[in-house]
């Protein structure tokens, strides 16, 4: 069946649905605003870290990433508020903030990957050790509905798996439907397996 072709697809297609859009401290203390964003086109951006570099914390260093991140050409119309979750798959390393932001840009996919790239080497990020504690790893999540594999792998292929990814995008758009596996944010928050604890600070 072509990509496209399913029920739940023709479902989403022109859907717009209300996320929750939380753009400063202010927002995190008061009834969040809401926007209208078309889900079926939006470029979702996942943050985490759990070293400060030179920010007097985690949870500085990620709010001047979301600043980065508009002064990359990804403007931030949503985001998630922070979520902790113990380090994966060590334990005893520092827990992780983590959270999600929905962005608009006129960049590609592979100038998305390339630009979120940037931004991690600005902030300090090295890739010397897999799963080693870092000061901050930007991953694209989803471009739209588009299927890609290659040097840009679009939805990212364990997303999914991941309540500190999930559950910070179920928070602000529960109703988001995976392009590739066809479940929506919300419940794949809810079975994800890998960072059970994950849970808003």
């Amino acid at each position: 069946m072509p990509v496209g072709d399913e029920p739940w697809a023709q479902r989403a297609v022109a859907r717009r649905f209300r996320v929750q859009v939380v753009r400063n401290e202010s927002d995190l203390s008061t009834l969040r605003q809401k926007a209208e964003v078309d889900l079926d086109e939006a470029v979702i951006v996942a943050l985490g870290g759990n070293l400060p570099g030179g920010h007097d914390s985690v949870e500085s260093l990620l709010n001047a990433a979301l600043d980065a991140l508009d002064e990359a050409g990804l403007t931030v119309v949503a985001r998630s508020s922070w979520w902790r979750s113990t380090a994966w798959p060590d334990p005893a390393d520092p827990p992780y903030l983590n959270g999600v932001a929905l962005v608009e840009t006129a960049l590609g996919p592979a100038e998305v990957l390339k630009a979120l790239h940037a931004i991690e080497r600005r902030f300090g990020r090295e890739r010397h050790v897999t799963n080693a504690p870092r000061t901050l790893d930007l991953d694209l999540i989803a471009y739209g509905r588009r299927q890609m594999e290659g040097g840009v792998t679009v939805p990212h292929p364990r997303a999914h798996q991941r309540r500190f990814v999930m559950g910070p995008l179920a928070e602000i758009a529960p109703d988001w439907v995976h392009p590739k596996l066809g479940q929506s944010a919300e419940n794949l928050a809810a079975s994800a397996e890998i960072g059970m604890d994950a849970a808003p600070i």
